[in-house]
């Protein structure tokens, strides 16, 4: 088939051409902009365009499919011309539905662990030598793409994203799956951009559960009132499937898991990382995969890209990088490293950095958020704010939002000297955000420390 991205340089698209690339189709792609890793991934498989831009001559009667990404407008120049032509026009989830329309849907939803409780399963079937088409939503260790497409694979496990398909579907992309086997692992008000009230955005999770396939399972986490109701309304229709924390107990390098009277050693710590490996376990078992050999196979699981990911350790110091932008995940994450360094001094660094995250009328929604923590500290780029057209903030208006302890600040170098002024000789250094702090490698700077204190 000939396949045309436009916008084949975003995150998500160009893992979707590499694959259908892979699989044997005709890609052919543009953009305005490609950058790294995009561009040179794109140019190992041999579709990266030979020029920027849009080029109405890119598309003919003959593309089979047109994969329409969230970077493109509406008045695009290439989407007009294939609306002219009639040509079938996809966004990225309604064609990963179409690869995946006669396959076994496995679609994980919620706020927060979509990402790690899809890792843990593609590390189980990967141990157990199980095939599975994928589409995850973030870069994992041992992968060389985010998605895999193939036309032997009776499975199909896919990262339920709640943002929009594209900029004429504005449709959550997970509406479009129509999940055999779908999980919740929580609910908790983001994106407030598409979603302005906290009922909006929980409608997003009902509707989700409505396109459940007949015959289908729900798997969704009782501990989050809001996916507890969701369960209990949906297990009339879907064979309904609770789960819940765990028994665990943390050790020096990890958790000791008990389930089912049976002890399983594990790398991964915290409640929420937990209750993400019982809702893996639960999907797992839906596939086939009996309790026992999940969660052996989960020994050696060390986390999903950015989420909890140890940057650095030595006898006195050790720090970790985490996506977390929302309130929720950030009081999941400073919880579960306070948890597990006890005796240690525990520095959280969180920049806002997310259209939510900058919003004024969302920003109360942090007030203590980050109290489990020893230190904290807010960062925010004024120009980031303007960039995304949202009203000034203050730092003494966010210092308000986080609560008493917390400092804010809107320079990088004051956030490189808050985490050197509060070292002490047993630091978990925490850094939480999607972005970087705008310039901060977090390699280097976990190296820096390490070598300040081997020299005292």
């Amino acid at each position: 088939m000939n396949i045309h991205f436009i916008a084949i340089g975003g995150s998500a698209m160009h893992n979707l051409a590499i694959a259908l690339s892979r699989k044997g189709e005709n890609v052919t792609g543009s953009d305005d902009e490609i950058f790294e890793p995009s561009r040179t991934r794109l140019e190992k498989q041999g579709i990266l365009p030979q020029s920027l831009g849009w080029n109405k001559n890119n598309i003919h009667s003959k593309i089979d499919a047109v994969i329409l990404g969230m970077h493109a407008r509406e008045d695009n120049p290439e989407l007009l011309i294939a609306k002219e032509l009639g040509l079938k026009i996809y966004s990225y989830p309604e064609y990963l539905y179409e690869q995946s329309k006669d396959k076994i849907r496995v679609v994980i939803g919620g706020s927060h662990g979509k990402t790690t409780i899809t890792s843990m399963i593609l590390h189980a079937v990967s141990k157990l030598k199980i095939d599975v088409d994928y589409m995850v939503g973030a870069q994992l260790e041992g992968y060389d793409c985010m998605v895999k497409l193939t036309d032997d694979a009776k499975i199909m496990i896919l990262e339920g994203d709640e943002y929009l398909s594209s900029p004429i579907d504005r449709r959550p992309k997970f509406h479009l799956y129509k999940p055999n086997i779908a999980l919740l692992s929580g609910i908790a008000w983001d994106h407030i951009n598409v979603f302005p009230t906290y009922k909006n955005y929980i409608e997003q999770f009902d509707v989700f559960c409505q396109q459940i396939e007949p015959n289908g399972s729900l798997i969704y986490n009782t501990d989050d009132e809001e996916v507890k109701k969701l369960g209990e309304k949906f297990s009339s229709s879907t064979k309904a499937i609770p789960y819940s924390t765990p028994k665990y107990v943390n050790i020096e390098n990890g958790t000791i898991l008990t389930v089912n009277s049976t002890k399983y050693p594990l790398k991964i710590f915290g409640a929420h990382n937990l209750q993400n490996l019982i809702g893996a376990m639960h999907i797992c078992q839906e596939i086939g995969i009996s309790e026992s050999d999940f969660l052996n196979s989960m020994s050696d699981f060390t986390g999903a890209g950015k989420r909890l990911q140890k940057v650095a350790e030595s006898d006195t110091f050790v720090m970790f990088k985490d996506f977390a932008h929302s309130p929720s995940k950030l009081r999941a994450t400073t919880k579960a490293v306070k948890e597990q360094f006890p005796d240690r001094h525990v520095i959280a660094c969180m920049e806002l950095h997310t259209f939510s995250s900058l919003n004024k009328n969302f920003l109360p929604l942090y007030e203590n958020a980050m109290e489990k923590a020893d230190k904290s500290i807010v960062y925010f780029n004024p120009e980031v704010v303007k960039h995304k057209k949202l009203d000034e903030l203050s730092a003494d208006f966010v210092q308000k939002c986080f609560g008493k302890g917390v400092h804010v600040s809107q320079k990088t170098n004051e956030i490189l000297n808050f985490i050197h002024d509060n070292l002490s000789n047993k630091t978990v250094l925490l850094m939480m955000s999607s972005g970087n702090f705008d310039g901060i490698n977090y390699e280097d700077l976990g190296e820096e420390i390490m070598l300040t204190q081997e020299k005292g």
